[in-house]
């Protein structure tokens, strides 16, 4: 079965927060999808979708979901162990589907995004809501680290996608003249950055040493390689 187009997984992602907004929740998207809106060019496989509410567990989100339109649907997890279901989507006129993770603030460090600092961005003739810049970049470096520590092999050899996308972000907040001191910055937990600053010592000395001058001009104060390898 072929692979959904970005297109069609950011209608997807637009039915779903549609869905989610006529219950009065605001949504927005993260990973993968959400540096496609940014503008790094490698396509998304699935949509990760951040629903900014504590009301609702995930689980009972995927239920709420599956309930308010039939496109979607719920299949027990190749883990024998797991408690979850995995959500997918169908493509309406064509046999392939796309996989939608229902995330929640404090799932996976995600934060607590107050809906003004939201960003709506337009690619491919659609406009949704996104993760502000700043704490998506940290999200992608912390998927890094937790891909890089993984005992999975799968998991493991996802770095290079990881490396990809975080390098593309940063490149694209360097273009919008962003910084960590911005004051539409201030909200993003202070914990996030925290684990960043440790994180990006080792992403630099074995990821991508050429990007020291991009993080210290986005605020960070970190080594170069060849420092950062003396200490």
């Amino acid at each position: 079965m072929s692979l959904p187009t970005a297109s069609e997984i950011l209608d997807v992602a637009g039915i779903a927060i549609a869905a989610f907004e006529s219950q009065g929740l605001r949504c927005c998207l993260m990973g993968s999808v959400a540096s496609y809106m940014y503008g790094v060019p490698r396509e998304p496989n699935d949509a990760d979708i951040v629903v900014l509410s504590t009301m609702y567990s995930q689980e009972d989100l995927k239920q709420m979901l599956v309930r308010l339109n039939k496109q979607f649907f719920l299949v027990r997890s190749r883990n024998p162990r797991a408690t979850y279901r995995v959500l997918w989507s169908r493509i309406p006129g064509t046999p392939k589907r796309c996989k939608v993770d229902i995330l929640i603030p404090g799932v996976l460090n995600v934060p607590a995004v107050p809906y003004r600092y939201v960003v709506m961005k337009r690619r491919a003739n659609r406009t949704l809501p996104v993760m502000p810049p700043v704490p998506q970049l940290l999200l992608k470096l912390q998927g890094w680290a937790d891909h890089k520590a993984s005992p999975r092999k799968d998991m493991r050899e996802k770095c290079y996608l990881d490396v990809h996308d975080i390098d593309g972000l940063l490149e694209k907040l360097q273009q919008m003249r962003i910084s960590i001191d911005s004051e539409d910055v201030k909200w993003v937990p202070k914990s996030m950055f925290t684990a960043a600053t440790e994180t990006l010592k080792k992403y630099i000395i074995s990821a991508s040493p050429a990007t020291v001058y991009d993080w210290r001009a986005l605020g960070f104060t970190v080594a170069d390689r060849t420092a950062a390898l003396r200490n």
